[in-house]
């Protein structure tokens, strides 16, 4: 990774400098920031009433946050649809995933790499992977289907294996509301 050059920006005050970074800085300070705070929000609600009811917290968190995230790449997207959004996400995120389109309509995933079980062993918390991967991830991607509400049958997402609950891959299946082309 390159260098940052310090530059003179915004305030022009004598001594206020900002580095100037690339676009690829700017992500990985920006993702890296929200991956910890979403860590260190989980660590320190646990500290003080538990891993269950951070966990049950954390839930509702992410049904909200996968409405933001689905509504933001739906905005982004033009004509792309419910499949290109949720792939968009994965890569932005940093998942190492395979997808397709299935027959009658719809698409699956198949991850073979997720960062946030990543994190979870890198920081000694891999006895909590299965649990918090569960809970998160049934909770997160239904949301996905309502939000593309006539591509995708909002009681399409099937969580097939996930790699937290002792699967190769985690597999996802979102199926098709009707005979819609999925993008």
């Amino acid at each position: 990774m390159r260098q940052a050059r310090r530059e003179r920006r915004g305030n022009t005050r004598k001594g206020i400098w900002m580095l100037k970074l690339s676009k690829r800085q700017v992500q990985k300070y920006l993702h890296r920031s929200y991956a910890a705070v979403d860590g260190l929000w989980f660590v320190k609600t646990e500290e003080k009433i538990g891993f269950r009811k951070a966990l049950e917290i954390d839930k509702e968190v992410w049904k909200v946050m996968g409405k933001i995230q689905a509504r933001a790449l739906k905005e982004f997207a033009g004509k792309s649809g419910a499949k290109d959004c949720f792939e968009t996400k994965l890569q932005l995120d940093g998942f190492k995933f395979r997808s397709k389109k299935l027959k009658g309509g719809g698409f699956e995933i198949r991850i073979k790499s997720c960062p946030w079980r990543e994190t979870l062993i890198k920081s000694g918390r891999k006895k909590y992977a299965e649990r918090i991967g569960s809970a998160i991830c049934a909770s997160e991607f239904p949301v996905w289907t309502r939000e593309f509400g006539g591509e995708l049958s909002e009681t399409g997402f099937e969580l097939i294996s996930r790699i937290c609950g002792g699967g190769k891959n985690c597999v996802f299946k979102f199926n098709a509301s009707n005979e819609k082309n999925i993008r």
